[in-house]
């Protein structure tokens, strides 16, 4: 095995075990501490941190890798991971909101580190040959990673059904510790370490089209996870009685499915634009089509329509057609970018992503203490006309860089 495909497999390796032990201690804390008895929006503010320095990390992340190098700062995340996960392995009389908080920070540093870094490594390792069998892989294996964070949500529930809820954190806390230290002693030193200094006033874009992308980014975002990050799976536990193993379940085959559509898009999109990329009309359109989904399941609901077929449907219709929308941003944001500034846009872009979840994540317990789950969908179909809305002046691109049609295929 060459040098570049050793690298290659390391790298994705470490990237899909941080991405379980990710899901699983997102369904674990989202679980465990309405269990505990702590209201939706207290939950919801578990993941305040969490989301907040994702969105820091996304913007300083990629100068801070061009500095350390790729290496460093993934294993930094891996190791900020296991942190995380040995904090909440205390008695639940340690297990304050403060506390909790704290230790989601850590993870949220260390999820957005190691994507960062995994994704920049995976380009730096595989290099240039758009067509060649290895870079195929690379959309394939891209497009994996909300499949197993789907993955992740299952073994969480799972693992506290079955060990409890200390029990699951050391187990996954011990498993990645291993994962870092073999990819450790693998990977070169080296890795994506950039030749210049980029200064950290570079991570800002000032591209019109860019900064609108982004912000309707962070609304597309904060749509799904107004509904998807607590007022669902209490609304599972609490209103319809599943166990803590549906719950997982349920979430996800949905994450799994709706990381497969996302795999596939990008070919979905080149046959639908006959071997051109989509452009602002792509994104508007789409768009609009998503905007309905969360309003009818919401009436749907609110006409005391059975709550478990309505939610199975219409989850599927929501994740194909959001994948969808994904996928095209994620497309359009490398072609209306210039390739010496790729990776500082696509920084840019994540860091709105990363916002959209933060806003979301709030709205989701709030929203679903104050109005329940039909509440939380009418907020979601809101965001995404926002999102239409900032989509009215994008451009179409003159042509997509090399590699667009495989990281369209990328999102979280």
């Amino acid at each position: 095995m060459d040098t570049e495909l050793r690298n290659y497999l390391t790298v994705t390796g470490g990237y899909w075990a941080f991405t379980i032990t990710d899901g699983a201690i997102r369904m674990l804390v989202v679980l465990y501490f309405a269990l505990l008895g702590y209201s939706p929006f207290e939950v919801a503010m578990l993941f305040l941190f969490y989301e907040f320095f994702g969105v820091v990390t996304n913007m300083v992340g990629g100068w801070l890798a061009a500095r350390l190098g790729l290496n460093v700062t993934m294993h930094i995340g891996m190791a900020l991971q296991v942190c995380a996960l040995a904090m909440l392995a205390v008695p639940d009389a340690w297990l304050s909101v403060p506390y909790v908080m704290a230790a989601q920070a850590l993870s949220g540093i260390a999820k957005d580190l190691n994507k960062m870094s995994a994704k920049a490594s995976v380009k730096t390792v595989v290099g240039g040959g758009g067509e060649s069998k290895l870079f195929k892989w690379v959309a394939v294996l891209t497009g994996s990673k909300n499949a197993l964070k789907g993955a992740g949500f299952f073994v969480g529930a799972a693992l506290l059904q079955l060990i409890q809820f200390r029990g699951a954190l050391l187990v996954l806390a011990g498993l990645l510790l291993v994962v870092l230290v073999i990819t450790s002693l693998m990977l070169p030193g080296n890795l994506g370490k950039a030749k210049s200094k980029p200064k950290l006033t570079q991570v800002f874009s000032n591209t019109p089209a860019v900064n609108q992308l982004s912000a309707a980014r962070l609304f597309l975002f904060g749509s799904r996870d107004a509904w998807f990050v607590v007022g669902l799976p209490v609304f599972l536990y609490e209103v319809l009685g599943w166990s803590f193993m549906e719950v997982g379940a349920f979430l996800a085959l949905w994450v799994i499915g709706y990381g497969f559509v996302q795999a596939s898009a990008p070919e979905l999109i080149r046959k639908s634009h006959h071997g051109r990329g989509p452009g602002g009309g792509t994104a508007r359109l789409w768009a609009a089509l998503l905007a309905a989904l969360p309003a009818a399941i919401a009436l749907a609901l609110q006409q005391d329509w059975d709550p478990a077929p309505v939610l199975s449907i219409g989850l599927i219709l929501f994740g194909v057609v959001f994948a969808i929308n994904s996928a095209v941003h994620s497309y359009l944001i490398l072609a209306y970018s210039d390739f010496d500034k790729v990776s500082l846009n696509v920084g840019f872009y994540y860091m709105a992503n990363a916002g959209g979840r933060l806003i979301g994540t709030v709205l989701s317990g709030w929203a679903y203490q104050e109005w329940g789950l039909p509440g939380c969908l009418w907020w979601s179909s809101g965001f995404v006309v926002a999102a239409g809305l900032l989509s009215l002046k994008l451009p179409e691109p003159a042509a997509a860089p090399p590699g667009a049609a495989a990281m369209a295929g990328e999102g979280d």
